[in-house]
């Protein structure tokens, strides 16, 4: 790893070394924010463009999915051209293209600068991580400031709702994208000022037939399973996009394994604990992101709650996201992923088959507990998922697990969006009566609940000590 000299050497090393850490949590913190703030919205964004429940979903799945996407290449192209320079224009784009979310005329010029905004956001989180590696270079330091680092993703969640609640009330859903404007603006100038330049001396290769062929697989799936409930699920198009992804999965794992090196090195599969651990993102946030998007809706347009309550009610949620999250690794340390992983995924699995039940009764209070529940489990989850990912491959492949950790997220969230989107979808009527929503709210509930457990059988077969002899 080579670094080139800060812009400002004259500030302390020690004051510069907190500023970078600043910077990085500020960049984590927007882009966590962003995505919470923004499922708040989607009533009011879909009220003030005349969208659809299709709409809405592409709104968060458009950002998810891109970030999916490109997470790996952004990662890559930091190590080659210079990590400062792609945190820079990753900044500069979020900037812009929340700018533009803002004054997005329709749904579909919403969409298409929220995939903008996820690039720029797609340089954002592993860059600055690789930012701090960095800079931080004594283990102790390093250790503690990824742990800082890591802590401003649930302040980030926990924030999300109420800020994105409170600027939809008082000035309107165009707030919750202008917000980032100044903010990106900040770190930009700081980035400038006191981010050393860095880049890796052996910089991976780019693989862009690979990258091709990921898009293909993930936007082909989101796109059918989005649309079918509106083109009709034996549509050519939605059969054809179903079709197109199978085929680009499948030339994806012929391709992948001749290429020197490929995009996602499908070798790392073989560690039972890595792919446990990427199998575990995936159905756990894909039960995070289905829940958002099914309690936004529930919440404002079925009981009628204005953006800030509903904002309020999701805080339960996301703060208890934010105290368990450390705690589990503390769990990890001390006992083990299996335990961490394991428990995260029960209280998740009861807290959603309670809320099955409960969601539509009139006992408020048993709902936030079920909200809180449901935040602990996945909290509990979050931290085990990048811990298990990094211990299943070797030391030299930290990085590569940590990346394929962090995109099986995004990936879980698009389709869970995706999914649960489509339940509510396939019932007309569903968001202007109350009795109308009851069964595909019920069906999504259903849905998250089994997720949940699906992660917990993924967590015990995963960590099972045949499994973990299989790492490498």
């Amino acid at each position: 790893m080579s670094i080139s000299a800060p812009v400002a050497p004259s500030v302390p090393k020690t004051i510069r070394q907190a500023t970078v850490l600043a910077v990085c949590c500020t960049a984590v913190v927007m882009a966590n924010v962003d995505t919470t703030a923004v499922n708040v919205a989607l009533p009011a964004i879909g009220r003030g463009l005349d969208g659809s429940v299709a709409g809405a979903q592409w709104v968060v799945a458009a950002y998810t999915l891109t970030l999916a996407c490109l997470l790996t290449l952004s990662g890559s192209l930091a190590d080659r051209i210079g990590r400062r320079t792609i945190f820079q224009i990753g900044l500069a784009i979020f900037a812009m293209s929340s700018l533009a979310c803002s004054l997005a005329p329709s749904i579909g010029w919403l969409v298409a600068f929220r995939v903008l905004q996820a690039v720029g956001g797609s340089m954002l989180t592993p860059v600055a991580m690789a930012i701090i590696s960095a800079v931080f270079t004594e283990p102790g330091q390093r250790v503690r400031a990824i742990g800082i680092w890591s802590g401003s993703i649930g302040i980030g969640m926990a924030a999300g709702p109420v800020i994105g609640g409170l600027l939809v009330e008082t000035i309107g859903w165009e707030a919750v994208f202008w917000i980032n404007v100044p903010i990106a603006a900040t770190a930009l100038a700081l980035t400038f000022l006191v981010v050393p330049q860095s880049k890796s001396e052996r910089p991976r290769a780019l693989d862009p037939v690979g990258q091709l062929l990921v898009i293909g697989v993930l936007g082909l799936l989101v796109f059918a399973i989005i649309e079918g409930p509106h083109r009709g699920w034996l549509a050519p198009e939605t059969l054809g996009s179903f079709a197109g992804s199978a085929v680009c999965l499948a030339a994806l794992l012929r391709y992948a394994p001749r290429h020197p090196h490929p995009l996602i090195d499908l070798r790392v599969f073989r560690s039972v604990p890595f792919t446990g651990a990427f199998v575990i993102a995936i159905l756990a946030f894909a039960a995070m992101g289905g829940f958002l998007f099914l309690n936004t809706f529930y919440l404002q347009e079925i009981r009628h709650d204005s953006p800030l309550v509903a904002g309020l009610a999701l805080v339960p949620m996301a703060a208890a996201m934010f105290v368990f999250g450390p705690m589990s690794g503390r769990i990890v340390a001390s006992r083990g992923a299996r335990s961490a992983l394991s428990t995260g995924a029960v209280v998740a699995t009861a807290a959603a088959a309670v809320l099955t039940l409960t969601f539509d009764g009139s006992a408020n209070l048993l709902l936030l507990i079920g909200y809180a529940m449901f935040g602990a489990g996945i909290g509990l989850i979050y931290t085990p998922i990048t811990a298990t990912a990094v211990a299943g491959l070797p030391p030299a492949q930290a990085g590569v697990a940590a990346s394929l950790a962090s995109t099986s997220r995004q990936i879980g969230q698009s389709l869970g969006v995706a999914v649960i989107g489509s339940l509510i979808a396939s019932h007309p009527g569903a968001l202007t009566s109350a009795a109308a929503f009851r069964l595909p709210a019920h069906l999504g509930w259903l849905t998250i609940t089994g997720l949940c457990a699906a992660a917990l059988v993924a967590a015990r077969i995963s960590t099972a000590p045949k499994a973990v002899r299989t790492r490498f």
